[in-house]
């Protein structure tokens, strides 16, 4: 690698890289299903209206029932169909029979309005019909073709809906769940009971925004609906809202859920405790606090995400912080009549998460995201003074860094290591300006205080591959061959097809072994495998004291021409191993002295001794004996 690219400071940021309580069922309400009039309503539409009698509540009836369940587990819920007061299951069907004008009777006469006919107790269902009767067929359950609801088709109205995605939600199908639910509300977006089962199927699928406007709307539609309300406040138990939970669970006519209430405290609990550790910067009890918080139930917290994540960075744990963020889950707040905007540590949610995300973009180089990030900040919580100092920290450290990169791709080294000191002045656990320091140092011949700097940035971060690479070049400078040879093979792990690291490795191993007074045999950056055709020079190679591999070959055959291939690539990988290629037909006497049978064969050798052999060998396993020995 060129020592130009190597020296340049990182102008490029890195790139390393995310229900409900059981229902108490509300009375039978009566339904009245009537034919629309030709005149009246569309032709095969079913139109179905329910009627409270005089001082009823409104019903909701086709609910699911389900017990209250943390999100990261599938619930098991009990579907319950509409009971009457004996607790017998009915099917509610019209006690008048009023058909829609030129409906024809099967006995040839008309049905006049008020008159009773016998009719089967399975329910009727409007089909599509062959012959224009202009309200279509009816046909009975089972009469011809599939039983009516057991496929959703286009003449279902909004109850067998709700009951066939009700079927679907009990079997675990989600998806279809929803569509039908979907598809119910859509035909009467007034009705409560299709909304909370809705939000029911999106909480499955991890749908949280969803879930909870929908909950929000079957309460504004009806707002003693406790089904929603027990609904909703185990959602912002899993959402860590606790005050917004507690005002649903506790709502007024509601029987108290014990276990919800429980669940409400220990969340809250821990949550108190957060904060203590928070502010006493307990960063491991933080971790702490926050695991317990969502092991108790606000497992779907973004804002115990990023407060975790925060702790990490804290701790110069910068992976796990970057890995916590992307596995949050995401929550988007809305203004709502059902609930209010909460605040954690004195932000608004959303201003935290974006407070957290700033941070961790700035300690990996991401500089422009972090700038977005509290651009957004300062529109969301701009009174806050933790959020308006890290405003004002993040946009000093980005002009100190832009300033510091300019002034040395001017080569003005001493000024760039100015701006850059005066960046790690205010952000000094910031790697990235700990490493482009150390480059300036590196131009300056100053090797010590490089390596000073290429140590704190990987303190920091210690997968930082720039950082690394920096330290095992100024190694090489200080004649620290060994330190050098160590950090060149973690990174050359990192980058394995970086022709230019291979040869630094390669001259780092070299100059180690000059240096332990170790001979030096045929060590050519980029050499090819060498044919061997004599005893004696074959003997004379594997005589030496680095690692020998000898690959025992016929011409003839495929197998030894694939792994004669692979044994390029090796030779390119691992350039300190010396490669060799033996032809049995050619050099019988070398295969019959080294008592070759069958080829492919493999053997490994130090110091003139044979340390390994390997028959036939498939590549997985001659890498890694490879790699064994190149240690």
């Amino acid at each position: 690698m060129s020592e130009t690219g190597l020296n340049k400071p990182d102008f490029r940021q890195l790139n390393l890289g995310s229900p409900v309580s059981p229902l108490q069922h509300a009375p039978t309400p009566t339904t009245t299903s009537s034919a629309s009039s030709s005149s009246g309503s569309k032709p095969g539409r079913t139109q179905t209206q329910t009627q409270p009698g005089p001082g009823s509540k409104k019903s909701n009836s086709g609910e699911i029932s389900v017990n209250s369940y943390p999100l990261d587990k599938k619930p098991g819920p009990t579907l319950t169909r509409t009971r009457s007061s004996s607790s017998k299951t009915t099917v509610t069907s019209p006690s008048v029979h009023v058909l829609p004008t030129g409906n024809i009777c099967p006995s040839g006469r008309t049905l006049k309005p008020g008159m009773m006919t016998t009719r089967s107790a399975k329910p009727d269902v409007l089909s599509s019909g062959t012959c224009n009767y202009g309200h279509g067929s009816i046909l009975r359950r089972g009469s011809a073709g599939k039983p009516a609801g057991e496929s959703v088709g286009v003449n279902l109205d909004c109850r067998e809906l709700n009951r066939v995605g009700n079927q679907h939600y009990k079997m675990g199908e989600y998806y279809e769940a929803l569509g039908c639910y979907d598809r119910a509300v859509a035909m009467s977006p007034e009705n409560p009971t299709y909304r909370c089962n809705r939000a029911a199927a999106l909480v499955c699928l991890t749908r949280l925004t969803e879930a909870v406007k929908e909950c929000d709307e079957a309460i504004k539609l009806d707002c003693g609906y406790k089904r929603a309300h027990r609904h909703l406040g185990s959602l912002f138990i899993s959402l860590g809202q606790v005050e917004n939970a507690r005002k649903h669970i506790c709502f007024p006519g509601c029987q108290l859920d014990q276990n919800e209430l429980k669940r409400l405290q220990l969340v809250e609990n821990h949550l108190n405790k957060c904060t203590t550790c928070r502010t006493i910067r307990d960063w491991v009890g933080v971790i702490r606090e926050c695991d317990a918080a969502m092991a108790s139930g606000a497992n779907s917290c973004p804002q115990l995400y990023a407060c975790k994540a925060e702790a990490f960075l804290k701790l110069w744990r910068l992976n796990d912080a970057d890995a916590t963020l992307l596995s949050m889950p995401m929550f988007r707040e809305t203004c709502s009549v059902s609930y209010s905007q909460p605040k954690l540590f004195g932000m608004a949610f959303e201003a935290y998460i974006l407070f957290v995300r700033a941070q961790v973009d700035m300690a990996f180089g991401r500089f422009e995201d972090a700038v977005t990030s509290i651009e957004k900040l300062g529109n969301i919580d701009s009174q806050n003074v933790e959020i308006a100092v890290l405003v004002q920290n993040i946009r000093a450290v980005v002009r100190a860094r832009s300033r510091g990169d300019d002034l040395f791709k001017s080569e003005k080294l001493m000024e760039a290591c100015s701006a850059y000191s005066e960046g790690i002045g205010l952000e000094p656990v910031n790697p990235v300006l700990y490493c482009n320091r150390g480059a300036c140092w590196f131009k300056l011949g100053q090797m010590e205080l490089s390596l000073d700097d290429c140590n704190q940035a990987l303190i920091v971060y210690p997968n930082y591959t720039k950082a690394l690479l920096r330290r095992a070049m100024t190694y090489s400078k200080l004649d620290r061959w060994a330190e050098s040879v160590s950090d060149y093979e973690v990174v050359r792990r990192e980058l394995p097809d970086d022709n230019e690291i291979a040869e630094c490795l390669f001259h780092a191993q070299v100059a180690l072994k000059k240096s332990l007074g170790e001979e030096v045999y045929n060590m050519q950056f980029g050499g090819e495998v060498e044919s061997v055709t004599s005893l004696d020079q074959f003997k004379s190679v594997i005589s030496s004291t680095g690692a020998s591999v000898v690959l025992f070959k016929s011409s003839s055959d495929h197998q030894c021409k694939n792994t004669s291939l692979f044994l390029d690539t090796l030779c390119t990988r691992y350039p300190s191993i010396i490669f060799l290629k033996v032809d049995v037909e050619e050099s019988s006497v070398i295969a019959k002295t080294e008592n070759v049978r069958i080829v492919p064969t493999i053997k490994i050798y130090k110091k003139g001794n044979r340390v390994k052999e390997i028959v036939c060998p498939c590549q997985e396993t001659l890498e890694l004996s490879v790699k064994h020995y190149n240690s």
